[in-house]
């Protein structure tokens, strides 16, 4: 059974809005994401500007926006645990951690991938 509410182009309208309000969001409340943001804002254009290939370019491009995905589902996770309220509970921590853990692995893969490409680029 379907949901009431929109359907066709007026949701996925709909879900573009709340999308852009999300993304609005963790820019002006989380330091890590708008952080990330303004090396993806640095790191984007020399991706497309630099000569490699059509996979090295989608890899340069895909390792950044993975790392500003995470971020977001990390902000995410952090935003209901803090919710739910303010005591230290060890599952909330644990949450927490493993989503900071994600970004972390997230931004080492970005790194590995763009120290790769150059490598290949210089040899």
């Amino acid at each position: 059974m379907m949901k009431p509410g929109k359907t066709g182009l007026t949701r996925i309208i709909s879900a573009g809005g709340y999308s852009l309000q999300g993304l609005k969001s963790a820019y002006h409340n989380e330091a890590a994401f708008r952080q990330e943001c303004w090396l993806a804002g640095v790191l984007l254009p020399l991706a497309i500007w630099w000569e490699v290939g059509l996979v090295a370019r989608l890899l340069l491009i895909g390792s950044l926006l993975l790392v500003l995905v995470v971020e977001l589902l990390n902000s995410a996770v952090e935003a209901v645990v803090d919710r739910i309220g303010p005591e230290h509970h060890e599952l909330a921590g644990r949450a927490k951690d493993m989503g900071s853990a994600a970004v972390l692995l997230t931004l080492l893969l970005a790194v590995l991938t763009w120290g790769l490409v150059l490598l290949d680029y210089l040899a």
